[in-house]
């Protein structure tokens, strides 16, 4: 049989995202999103070929853990992670059943707790939250290659 014959029906490797899902239920799960993230991109680099910094490597588990930690916080019943690999940056996506949208607190360091969204905020490219039929997802990207000077990139230093 040749190869053509014994792909037929599947889509080819190269037209399939590089992505990643999870479901999670209790707050002992927010270390194994974390684990799955971290063995995500260390896939995309090893298996894929692309380029993961070690800031990136360390924002996205960080961006994983505090919205997975919210999810489980704030929302009854499972929340869903999809990780996806789009233009040179990691999709975080994370889905739960509260219709309640977050809201993003000014800064202020006195008060303690409460500052997740505004660092995910801080260190992602994009941050977006929509509602869902049942809920809510909230999606945040952060950059998989750093720039030549140490950057995030496509991010500017001010």
């Amino acid at each position: 049989m040749d190869a053509a014959a014994q792909n037929e029906g599947q889509e080819p490797l190269v037209d399939r995202p590089i992505a990643a899902a999870a479901t999670f239920e209790g707050s002992a799960d927010i270390a194994e999103a974390r684990h799955l993230a971290r063995d995500f991109l260390t896939s995309v680099q090893a298996d894929h070929g692309l380029p993961v910094s070690a800031r990136a490597m360390g924002m996205v588990q960080l961006v994983v853990s505090e919205l997975v930690t919210n999810a489980r916080k704030y929302a009854p019943g499972p929340c869903l992670l999809d990780l996806e690999i789009n233009k040179g940056a990691v999709q975080v996506s994370v889905w739960d059943s509260s219709t309640t949208l977050p809201s993003v607190r000014a800064a202020d360091p006195q008060r303690v707790g409460q500052h997740g969204l505004e660092i995910v905020m801080a260190v992602c490219q994009s941050f977006c939250v929509h509602r869902e039929p049942v809920g809510k997802r909230i999606t945040a990207d952060v950059q998989l290659a750093d720039d030549p000077d140490g950057d995030a990139a496509g991010r500017q230093a001010i």
